[in-house]
């Protein structure tokens, strides 16, 4: 299995992402969106985005784990971010490109609101491993 992640001439460079990955011989992984909930089932740092978005990549690595995949088996995320504040939004996509799964092609998506109350980022990602 090989993962070849490009970008691509003539587009802007991407800050910190790929624009594409290329998979081969692969199993495909999906993730459920990864939520900001500790071992408990509470929600990590209320009101603040960096925490959550801490819980939230540890929670998908515990998952793509799970499934013998790690970050560096992602081909996409989606990093959801609840509210149309764009100051909220930065600060989860700059811990995003701090993070394991920061090289794999993302998309940041604003939304109104999240599954949980206090919620408020999600991430989804899809993996390939070998087999």
């Amino acid at each position: 299995m090989s993962v070849e992640r490009r970008n691509v001439p003539g587009l802007a460079s991407p800050p910190g992402y790929s624009h594409v990955a290329i998979a081969r011989g692969a199993t495909l992984v999906f993730t459920a969106g990864a939520v900001p909930l500790d071992a408990t089932g509470e929600v990590v740092g209320a009101d603040d985005p960096m925490a959550q978005t801490d819980q939230v990549v540890a929670n998908l690595i515990a998952a793509l784990t799970a499934a013998g995949a790690g970050p560096d088996d992602i081909v996409k995320t989606t990093v959801y971010v609840a509210g149309a504040d764009h100051d909220r939004q930065s600060m989860v996509w700059e811990a995003v490109q701090r993070s394991p799964i920061a090289a794999a092609p993302s998309t940041l998506v604003g939304v109104p609101i999240l599954g949980y109350r206090g919620q408020l980022v999600e991430i989804e990602a899809v993996a390939v491993i070998d087999g």
